[in-house]
């Protein structure tokens, strides 16, 4: 859960507050798991919505690009065949936060763009065209380094 909020939050001591916190929302609303799911997913998006939380409490923009459209063609985009798992780590801190956020909730802990919408409170096609958006930056950003 640590590691959740920390690819968040990006720092360590925010992330462990925020661990911290959602331990103690789980087990104070324990009464309220309804074993639709593992304790540990349940858990996890507490985590997840706590850490966004307290992104928007610190003022940090999710770059909103609602009430408009976007239309997301197929494209090929020339990625490297072998790619270095830290260039990609890097890479991904060097993206604006709600880039980092996007690909963070769909690649490293495997959310739908249904699912990231919930959490973040924008359309699925915002997230795709966000997530699209992200994916070409972060190549582009590691064809760099």
């Amino acid at each position: 859960m640590y590691n959740v909020s920390m690819r968040m939050m990006h720092i360590k001591e925010d992330a462990e507050d925020v661990v911290q916190d959602s331990f103690i929302e789980a087990f104070n609303n324990l009464s309220s798991f309804r074993y639709e799911s593992t304790f540990g997913s349940w858990l996890k998006r507490i985590v997840i919505n706590k850490s966004i939380n307290q992104l928007k409490k610190k003022k940090i923009p999710i770059v909103p690009i609602e009430n408009q459209m976007y239309h997301i063609k197929e494209e090929t985009i020339d990625v490297p065949q072998e790619l270095d798992i830290k260039k990609i780590t890097k890479g991904i801190g060097l993206l604006p936060t709600g880039y980092q956020q996007i690909i963070t909730l769909y690649l490293i802990e495997g959310y739908d763009h249904n699912e990231i919408s919930d959490i973040l409170g924008i359309t699925p096609s915002t997230s795709k065209s966000q997530y699209h958006r992200a994916k070409k930056k972060l190549i582009e950003i590691i064809k760099t380094l």
